[in-house]
């Protein structure tokens, strides 16, 4: 017995050596994470992973355009304002099946640093919105944070700058090439089309109802209105000496007695209210008595939503020159462009919801 117990002891002192030596071997050194450096909006040398996996987005803008470059499945976690299905805002309405569910890292450009670190994002994606130094959430988070410009209009210059520096930053340079080349030649298609419309043979335009920080009446209106600087129409906003949207008074608008008018559907509610106390206003204008009254669907939420305004572009270009747009079908078009920016197309979905390319009749 005395033997056995021996032996067993032995036996258990060996197995203990042993076993210490299995676990000195797999602590292996971890093999360095391959960075580079990107220059974001701000001028910042940003060192980032050479393969992002996951990222936040802060501020307006770089949540839609990490949707336009396909890179959502990289989100692991959204600001509030994401969590619910908001349709003048497509990015959101068609991926909220995976933001809903995420984790929220913020609000409104605001971040919260302690969700942020608990999310361990490779990097933060952070827009010229936000309400942060970016430097400072950096230092607070140890998180790499890239700013990009975002956009406020349709296809400025901040536009393709938040394009290009995404197509590093997700390595989907195939996928920034693709998308910048789809939009110059939108651009290039439509203007090319009215290149040889004279300004005298151009109706005069106004839009009303235009959402900014909220919904407008008629009075809601845009100098610089992205669908229509698109196709060099004769804005009358654009004659104010004003910029961005703004209210106008509407003594105004019956001065300028407009050929055609357009109207954004969010400002609509508003609209049908004032026509009810005052329908004399809105029936002594020649756009209504005409009929020549069409609607835009709503592209202003959280800032400029591109793949509304551009289908927007293409409806007001059909309206308001139909003789060069005669083989255009908007809707169509509308959906070309949803595909492209959002890999599906929710146009159905905006009629369901009461949003559509149509003539409006005021107050009804």
């Amino acid at each position: 017995m005395k033997k056995l117990t021996a032996l067993l002891l032995v036996v258990t002192i060996l197995s203990g050596i042993f076993a210490g030596c299995k676990s000195d071997t797999v602590d292996e050194p971890k093999v360095p994470v391959e960075r580079h450096t990107i220059t974001d909006a701000h001028n910042r040398q940003v060192e980032v992973p050479m393969k992002v996996e996951s990222i936040v987005c802060v501020g307006v803008g770089a949540l839609r355009y990490t949707c336009y470059m396909g890179a959502q499945d990289l989100v692991v976690g959204v600001e509030d304002c994401e969590k619910e299905p908001v349709i003048s805002r497509l990015y959101n309405y068609v991926n909220i099946e995976k933001f809903k569910n995420l984790p929220v890292i913020g609000t409104n450009g605001n971040p919260y640093p302690e969700e942020i670190i608990k999310l361990a994002p490779d990097v933060i994606v952070m827009s010229k919105s936000a309400s942060v130094d970016a430097d400072d959430l950096q230092s607070k988070t140890g998180t790499p944070v890239v700013v990009v410009p975002g956009s406020d209009t349709t296809l400025d210059n901040d536009c393709f700058e938040t394009i290009r520096i995404m197509g590093q930053l997700y390595g989907k340079l195939d996928r920034a090439n693709q998308l910048t080349g789809y939009l110059k030649g939108f651009e290039k298609e439509l203007q090319g089309r009215i290149a040889d419309i004279p300004e005298e043979k151009k109706p005069s335009v106004y839009v009303g109802g235009v959402s900014y920080k909220g919904h407008h009446g008629f009075e809601g209106t845009e100098a610089g209105y992205g669908p229509l600087a698109l196709i060099g129409a004769k804005n009358l906003a654009d004659t104010t000496g004003k910029s961005g949207p703004f209210n106008i008074d509407l003594e105004q608008v019956l001065a300028w007695d407009p050929d055609i008018i357009l109207v954004d559907f969010n400002g609509m509610d508003f609209i049908k209210e004032d026509y009810a106390k005052n329908p004399d206003y809105y029936n002594s204008l020649t756009a209504v008595q005409e009929g020549k009254v069409y609607s835009q669907i709503s592209f202003r939420s959280n800032a400029s939503n591109l793949e509304t305004a551009l289908a927007d572009a293409y409806y007001a270009a059909c309206v308001i020159y139909p003789e060069y747009f005669t083989d255009i079908d908007p809707e169509a078009e509308a959906g070309e462009i949803f595909e492209m920016l959002l890999g599906v197309n929710p146009y159905e979905d905006l009629k369901e919801a009461g949003y559509a390319f149509r003539p409006v009749k005021i107050g009804e």
